[in-house]
């Protein structure tokens, strides 16, 4: 996967599992902060990368990235989630925690992290 499509994918599981808005990523493999926000109502997913200007979301399963014309799929799986992307042709996994999602990217055969910030709701 593409390092943007690792971000915004963990946005929108922590935003479909979590079930709470998404006002903030920060990436610790780039160590930089991103304007992503996502928020999630059903199956009904909706997000937006700020540094790309790109819009990403759907209706799961089927999610897609408008910059880069690119279909990813997220299934819930329990705490979690797990799908497919078909730009870089690769399988990934992504376990939600406190504030926090971890994803595992089969191509790179790496972990990833990412730290999310929820809207405060002020």
């Amino acid at each position: 996967m593409q390092p943007h499509h690792r971000a915004i994918v963990a946005a929108s599981t922590y935003a479909v599992i979590a079930g709470r808005k998404v006002v903030g990523v920060y990436d610790h493999a780039a160590e930089r902060h991103l304007r992503i926000a996502a928020e999630a109502q059903g199956d009904r997913v909706q997000a937006l990368d700020g540094d790309r200007s790109a819009r990403f979301g759907g209706t799961l399963p089927e999610l897609y990235d408008q910059g880069d014309g690119a279909f990813i799929s997220l299934e819930r799986d329990g705490g979690g989630a797990r799908g497919y992307d078909r730009g870089s042709d690769s399988f990934y996994a992504a376990r939600v925690g406190d504030r926090m999602v971890q994803l595992y990217d089969h191509g790179q055969g790496s972990w990833f992290a990412f730290s999310i910030r929820e809207d405060d709701g002020a």
